[in-house]
């Protein structure tokens, strides 16, 4: 097979998360399968350390796909020009965004359909884009991945899909993510905490990551006596900006520290020293810091909505994303109880094992070659 992918978001400098998904994803595809043949499609100058094998054969496209309107000339004219010059049998799109005018067999990952549900979180351009052709990318793959059995229910009743032309694989984390000692874990917390335990938040500064709650909900803790933790954000403005209501009142200023952007190896000694993690969104497709933090064997809090419950099962304490004083009152009854801290340690650590980019990259690789026997034999 010759199997063309949007390898847009691989960036060496800036790895989020569709960046993540697509390395661990496609790295296996290429590794696991050296009798095809892959073509990379990005949009701007890439870093040879994308080109995972002699198998990969890559491609630069313009524009630089980074605005709605070059999304839609990038998928709908340069990627559908090249879908046919390379002769591709399918074309993977680890972002949900495709191609609407080849018929090229495709293939992509929706995560999650956030903007449908609240529209007021993303800038008007990004909104309408998403909500006019996400519905259309839906129609028009031959078949959908996505990350968790909420997304995929969710992605059944928004968009009128059978559930048959949806297949949930749900995500990994790197194994870099491990239990650290006390001696690591001090130094981090010097580096990124003045020397103080923490509380770790990670995730683009977006209002659904629900910061604006997390904030006032430390703030709280500081309030009540439990003054010992400090707040690390580890993640960057999605839009630019730090919005205003995600800034710290000045009682806690000198407790929140913000990382930026961290790299892979800051990261995980972040997770991995953090007295507790607080993802507290009130709407995720997956949230793969979860699955970190259980590596980790690191303690969650998080919210009680969407896909979170299925992710974390019994490891971790549920709150009400919608309310600061039962996310700090959730946030206490961890950082209060050591016992309660231990059991959710071996919980998270036992849970941990169920994800697996190697388990996800087979589901999707058994797709690849349903959909391409559907092509051959309508």
């Amino acid at each position: 097979m010759r199997i063309a992918i949007n390898t847009r978001f691989l960036l060496s400098r800036k790895m989020e998360g569709f960046g993540w998904y697509t390395y661990e994803i496609v790295k296996r595809l290429v590794n696991n399968h050296p009798e095809h043949e892959f073509i990379f499609f990005f949009d701007r100058a890439y870093d040879e350390k994308f080109i995972f094998a002699d198998n990969v054969t890559p491609v630069v496209l313009s524009p630089q796909a980074r605005h709605p309107v070059l999304f839609r000339i990038w998928f709908n004219r340069s990627v559908t020009k090249a879908l046919k010059k390379h002769k591709a049998d399918l074309f993977f799109s680890p972002d949900g965004f495709l191609s609407l005018k080849t018929d090229v067999p495709q293939v992509c990952t929706i995560h999650d359909i956030n903007f449908e549900h609240h529209p007021e979180d993303l800038p008007k351009g990004a909104r309408n884009y998403l909500r006019t052709y996400f519905p259309q990318f839906a129609q028009k793959a031959a078949h959908i991945m996505t990350v968790s059995d909420y997304s995929k229910q969710d992605i059944v009743t928004t968009y009128a899909i059978s559930p048959d032309k949806i297949t949930t694989a749900w995500n990994g984390a790197s194994d870099a993510f491990q239990p650290l000692n006390e001696f690591e874990k001090k130094a981090t917390e010097e580096q990124f905490a003045n020397g103080r335990p923490y509380i770790l938040f990670v995730g683009a500064l977006h209002p659904r990551k629900n910061l604006r709650r997390l904030l006032p909900a430390f703030e709280k803790l500081h309030e009540r006596g439990i003054s010992t933790y400090d707040l690390v954000i580890a993640g960057e403005a999605l839009w630019k900006n730090i919005p205003p209501d995600i800034q710290p009142s000045e009682s806690i200023r000198k407790h929140v520290h913000f990382t930026g952007h961290l790299s892979l190896e800051d990261l995980t000694k972040v997770m991995g020293s953090a007295s507790l993690l607080a993802f507290v969104p009130y709407f995720e497709g997956f949230g793969i810091p979860l699955v970190e933090a259980m590596r980790c064997g690191t303690p969650i809090v998080c919210g009680d909505r969407t896909s979170l419950p299925e992710v974390v099962g019994d490891a971790a304490i549920l709150c009400d994303p919608f309310s600061v004083d039962d996310i700090s009152a959730k946030l206490e009854q961890v950082l209060s109880h050591p016992e309660l801290q231990a059991s959710l340690k071996k919980k998270g650590l036992e849970r941990s094992t169920l994800f697996s980019w190697n388990k996800a990259a087979e589901t999707i690789w058994k797709v690849f070659e349903s959909t391409i026997q559907k092509k051959a034999n309508p």
